[in-house]
């Protein structure tokens, strides 16, 4: 049996980072999926971009449905032989990623130089959903763990912030060791340039690029199982007890009284659907996700169609992007201690719109340019990001019992409008 968390809630920095470190795996996975999936599908295997679009839809899709479900399944359960409800979701996810990912960047083993597109759809597409379904369970499972460990705005902030930190460094990983390998790949063709341009003979490159991440993010998981101790809850808690939505008379200030006051009354899934805030805060992920993920999709198309950079740019550019969001997520804290979350998402969104004006007017950026308007897209969007993830553990609050619903309903919105989205830009102007 694992020992509770300390009944203040709080957390030692090694603690901290054990649990930051808990969603390692899925930062590499979602770095090369959204930044190199439709490069890889249509480039290197020579797919559409419709029928890539169509895989990434698929992903969104997957996962989209799968959130709140996992949310609500990881709400109600009370885990596997006294190992924490939440770390038993965490665990089923990471072994989901690390059976499926490898295949989805990898070439269709039974496939043939004259396999029709629709096989080949065929044969990625239960990798995909095997992956999303992990990926989903690995998510929420780990954010669930925010209210259950800490307590008070700022402590939540401070955790959302670690584990951001650790995106930015998973994205890091990925893109220098991207960045390695495009290098090795110019070394060990001697006598002849490489071209510019993705095709099968990038197959070997990408490949390793997945091994090297499973293994690091597999490494990173065992931390975090062996470094986070999830605070025990009994299987009846959270559905046995009587679930109401505060009334009125609940939440209007009464006479102080003698004694201890009362708990406040457990919120069912259902119950969130009633109150306003849960629709807003939704809202305002979604875009913010949109934001974050769409420019992640494109910037390798970016850079390689539009502005025509060698094939090593699509690995220093997002690489400035996250360095510049670590950086800003070191001073998240003191700067939303000062100012509040709401005026520092308002700062991150200001800064992604610096970006977005500065590409719009400014026609003939090239490859320097591109690292200033990109440290300003990477500190915006790591802003927003960890200030959505803040006010979403906020509107949890104490409710820790339906948290999991919370974040699973969330992450549906924001999968269900990238998939949208994608295929709309792939309908409209196909990479």
């Amino acid at each position: 049996m694992e020992s509770p968390v300390s009944s203040g809630r709080s957390l030692p920095v090694i603690r901290r980072l054990c649990y930051a470190v808990g969603h390692f795996l899925n930062d590499l996975c979602a770095s090369l999926w959204f930044t190199y999936l439709l490069l890889y599908y249509h480039s290197v295997l020579g797919l559409d971009g419709t029928a890539a679009g169509v895989l990434l839809l698929i992903g969104q899709i997957a996962d989209g449905v799968a959130t709140p479900l996992i949310g609500y399944e990881s709400d109600r359960t009370a885990g596997i032989l006294g190992y924490g409800k939440r770390k038993t979701w965490h665990l089923l996810g990471t072994l989901c990623v690390l059976l499926s990912f490898g295949f989805v960047f990898s070439p269709c083993l039974a496939c043939g130089a004259d396999t029709p597109q629709w096989a080949q759809l065929t044969y990625f597409s239960p990798f995909i959903v095997v992956f999303q379904f992990g990926w989903a369970a690995t998510q929420i499972s780990h954010l669930s763990l925010i209210p259950e460990l800490v307590s008070g705005d700022q402590a939540k902030v401070e955790l959302t912030a670690y584990r951001y930190a650790f995106t930015v460094v998973a994205n890091i990983t990925v893109y220098a060791v991207a960045w390695l390998l495009f290098h090795f790949q110019d070394q060990s063709i001697s006598g002849a340039s490489v071209p510019d341009h993705f095709g099968a003979m990038d197959i070997p490159l990408f490949r390793n690029l997945v091994l090297i991440v499973l293994a690091i993010g597999a490494l990173s998981s065992l931390i975090f199982h062996v470094g986070t101790k999830e605070q025990p809850v009994s299987a009846r808690e959270g559905e046995r007890q009587p679930l109401v939505i505060p009334s009125p008379h609940d939440l209007s200030p009464s006479p102080p009284a003698c004694g201890p006051s009362p708990p406040p009354p457990l919120l069912q899934w259902k119950h969130w659907l009633k109150l306003p805030a849960f629709y807003q805060v939704a809202f305002l992920y979604m875009c913010t996700r949109l934001i974050v993920n769409m420019s992640q999709t494109y910037i390798a198309v970016y850079l390689t169609d539009s502005l025509r950079l060698p094939k090593n740019s699509i690995a220093i550019v997002p690489l400035v992007m996250y360095v510049s969001g670590l950086a800003c997520s070191l001073l998240m804290k003191p700067v939303s201690r000062l100012v509040g979350i709401s005026v520092t998402y308002l700062l991150g969104l200001l800064l992604v719109l610096g970006f977005t004006s500065w590409v719009l007017v400014d026609e003939g950026i090239g490859a320097g340019r591109i690292y200033g308007a990109a440290a300003l897209l990477g500190s915006g969007s790591a802003t927003i990001l960890v200030m959505s993830l803040s006010m979403t553990a906020k509107l949890i609050g104490e409710q820790t019992q339906s948290g999991a619903f919370v974040y699973g309903s969330m992450s549906l919105t924001d999968k269900l409008a990238n998939g949208a989205g994608v295929m709309l830009i792939q309908s409209l102007r196909p990479c």
